[in-house]
């Protein structure tokens, strides 16, 4: 899936065109429609992927296969629908003197103020950026249904050699500055702010609330409690501990527990309920870290839920809109 999402999109940010304004601040910069040039319809995106893959794959049998499960995914009665009913942006914002990307996604008419979603995204640099196929599939059908939501790229590039973003160090700043501009968005109401992560994610989100005072619920999708113990479940992952994370060889212990909200559970507000989505055929992020994750709630008394979807995997592919209902019910129950 993530192969289809990444080849669809890979010129998104390039194509945006001016918007009308979502964020009334001055400090945010370049808001930019999402729907314009090759995203403007169905057709003329479908045909630009088509065109893409003609230059690639041969196979006419190929072809035809990758297409139809691009039709299947999208689709453009799915992507007329959220066109009509949803306003999408991206932009710019300052962070620690960092220009770093952001997009607000919402209905386009409401009559009263709508509770706000912050997402977090998985991945690290470039990889897992949220493009507009991602958006479609991951979080046009949460603001469908009557949120705001916004999010953050984290600081993405490199200054004079140096990577900028630490996995869960200071690129969190990415995610709490969002909640300054929260009260700048038409329809958004700050009062009602939850926010939820997916496998990365899930870390920033844990990271994020405990400088947030004013996020009332969280959820995860497939996030990562325990960066340490996660190492035995999937070794491949010290690469990018070590490619990432700052004086990681000679602190290795010391900052993956700063990531690890199981080494400091007990500091979690007992009024900010959790929600736990996980597959347990997850290859990427073991469903022990949400497994064990929740015996932890349960033993601090802090309220959350733990939602198992049997042979499912990372993307939670195969339950994607049952996970989705999940979120959906959780939000609306506690903000």
């Amino acid at each position: 899936m993530n192969k289809y999402l990444l080849i669809c999109t890979l010129v998104f940010s390039s194509f945006a065109t001016q918007a009308s304004n979502l964020i009334n601040d001055e400090n945010i910069k370049n808001q930019k429609n999402c729907f314009t040039h090759i995203f403007k319809d169905y057709a003329t995106w479908r045909g630009f992927i088509k065109d893409k893959r003609q230059k690639r794959i041969k196979s006419e049998e190929k072809l035809s296969k990758g297409m139809a499960f691009f039709d299947s995914t999208f689709g453009e009665e799915k992507f007329n629908q959220y066109k009509n009913n949803l306003s999408c942006i991206t932009f710019k914002y300052n962070v620690d003197g960092l220009e770093v990307s952001g997009y607000v996604i919402k209905p386009q008419s409401n009559e009263k103020k709508l509770p706000v979603l912050i997402y977090n995204r998985g991945g690290n640099g470039n990889y897992g950026s949220v493009v507009f196929g991602s958006m479609m599939h991951n979080l046009f059908p949460i603001a469908n249904e009557g949120f705001v939501i916004i999010g953050s790229q984290y600081r993405l590039s490199r200054t004079k050699g140096v990577l900028l973003d630490e996995f869960g160090g200071k690129d969190v700043n990415d995610v709490i500055a969002l909640l300054d501009y929260i009260p700048k968005i038409e329809g958004a109401d700050s009062q009602r702010i939850g926010m939820y992560g997916a496998s990365r994610g899930g870390m920033q989100t844990f990271l994020a609330l405990k400088k947030a005072k004013n996020v009332k619920a969280v959820a995860t999708i497939a996030g990562n409690s325990d960066l340490l113990k996660g190492l035995e479940y999937r070794p491949a992952m010290e690469k990018v501990y070590k490619h990432r994370i700052p004086e990681y060889e000679s602190k290795k212990i010391a900052e993956l527990e700063k990531r690890s909200v199981l080494k400091w559970v007990n500091d979690l507000s007992p009024n900010v309920p959790i929600l736990l989505l996980h597959g347990t055929n997850d290859k990427r992020v073991s469903v022990n870290h949400s497994i064990d994750l929740a015996a932890a709630l349960s033993k601090n008394n802090i309220p959350h839920k733990l939602v198992l979807y049997p042979d499912d995997n990372h993307g939670l592919i195969h339950n994607k809109e049952k996970a989705n209902k999940e979120l959906v019910s959780w939000f609306r129950e506690y903000l």
